[in-house]
């Protein structure tokens, strides 16, 4: 199921276009804390990865464990609209809210911020002979996507633009809708971790 490096190179010239050199001075990137791609994290959800496996799914668990990406406009999540949260389909901890998302035309969900950046890590990628900044969550150090400066800025048509997009694949993320049941992951979650 891994696809090959001259595919996901040339998605990602067709689908961003060039990036710029990421300029990391003092640990940040656009005013936000980034870590070296060598750097070693710890996160406080922690399994083994026939244990993801079992709870993911293929696919998820090559998006979400093995950096993986999905084809462009390929999940329903692109163009949901409804008031919800976006958490982790690997933890189920919260990363955005419907309020910050728009329509990139990427294909994939994109937001203008998460809602804490403590929710998210930032880490500098190399692959593919290009320089980007990758996003995982902090619960689990699980890949969400990746982070560009190419978004919209804050207007009256959309209060939330800061000039930046979270351009996240969807299998990484699952939706709730305000008011909806909370599934299990996210109970789960909020029973470790809500103070």
């Amino acid at each position: 199921m891994k696809r090959s490096a001259l595919t996901l190179a040339a998605v990602f010239v067709s689908v961003v276009g060039l990036v710029a050199p990421l300029v990391a001075q003092s640990g940040l990137w656009k005013g936000l804390p980034v870590v070296e791609a060598s750097a070693k994290l710890t996160f406080p959800i922690t399994r083994t990865d026939a244990e993801w496996k079992k709870q993911l799914g293929d696919f998820a668990y090559f998006v979400l464990r093995e950096q993986g990406t999905e084809r462009a406009f390929s999940n329903p999540m692109h163009h949901e609209t409804r008031k919800g949260t976006f958490y982790s389909a690997a933890t189920g901890q919260p990363l955005f809210r419907s309020e910050a998302k728009f329509d990139s035309g990427t294909g994939w969900p994109s937001f203008s911020h998460p809602i804490q950046q403590s929710a998210v890590v930032l880490r500098i990628d190399t692959s593919f002979g290009a320089q980007r900044v990758e996003v995982s969550d902090s619960s689990s150090g699980s890949h969400l996507g990746h982070v560009f400066d190419d978004g919209p800025g804050k207007s009256a048509d959309f209060p939330e633009g800061t000039g930046l997009r979270y351009c996240m694949d969807a299998a990484s993320l699952l939706f709730v809708p305000d008011g909806a049941a909370l599934p299990s992951l996210v109970k789960d979650y909020q029973a470790k971790f809500k103070k």
